[in-house]
């Protein structure tokens, strides 16, 4: 799938998630309030199809969106992350995904390395 829009990574990303194993993933009526882009069971996914990469208080937010929903966090951006991002990341676990213009999300760190091999748990 070629990203051409916002709504295009957003679907490129709920492809990805369901062939990784998470049924049900809707997009809220309100996700920009809460910072979510994506809802599934067991699973919040925020998508940043911006020209900018990804900071640290994205990942933060969404982590936190997880914590409260107990449900994986996973993040996908067009640009990438901050190093402080990806940092934060790391230390919390919550996995990284690029997604290239053909729409394809590429693993940035072990988190989202862990997830693609093991899938939905």
């Amino acid at each position: 799938m070629t990203i051409r829009t916002a709504r295009d990574a957003v679907a490129a990303a709920a492809t990805y998630l369901h062939w990784l194993g998470f049924r049900d993933i809707v997009q809220p009526e309100d996700r920009h309030s809460a910072g979510v882009d994506l809802r599934g069971t067991g699973l919040v996914a925020q998508v940043d199809p911006s020209t900018r990469p990804a900071g640290l208080r994205a990942v933060e937010c969404l982590w936190l969106n997880g914590l409260s929903a107990s449900a994986v966090s996973v993040f996908f951006s067009l640009a990438g992350y901050t190093p402080e991002a990806r940092s934060r990341a790391a230390e919390i676990r919550l996995p990284l995904f690029v997604l290239d213009l053909t729409g394809t999300p590429q693993p940035v760190n072990d988190a989202a390395d862990e997830l693609t091999s093991g899938g939905a748990v």
